[in-house]
């Protein structure tokens, strides 16, 4: 089994989720997300990540709305909606647990 293969499904299975918890903190533009991803060692590409912020939105969880940029085209900037809220609080409890259940099992020798 391949390594870089495992840690990159770990990685997909969390990234939405990261995402969300980005966008609680405030509203963001998408290579915002990105670099703040990559400062996080989840190295996301803009092909992988407009995906993902369409998906949510699509499903009620983000918004977005258009700025005016001083150095070239208006930008997207992405929003938590309330139903994003609510999702990213579920989602948190979740991934609490599942931290916990693993946690558990690695310690358990």
């Amino acid at each position: 089994m391949n390594i870089e293969n495992a840690q990159a499904q770990m990685r997909k299975g969390v990234l939405e989720f990261c995402i969300l918890s980005i966008l609680s903190r405030s509203d963001a533009y998408a290579s915002d997300i990105i670099n703040e991803l990559k400062k996080s060692k989840l190295i996301v590409v803009e092909g992988t990540l407009y995906p993902m912020l369409t998906r949510q939105k699509n499903a009620g969880l983000l918004s977005y709305r258009w700025e005016e940029s001083p150095q070239g085209p208006p930008r997207k900037y992405y929003a938590l909606t309330e139903t994003g809220r609510a999702f990213l609080s579920e989602l948190t409890m979740s991934w609490n647990d599942l931290v916990e259940a693993v946690n558990s099992i690695i310690a358990t020798k």
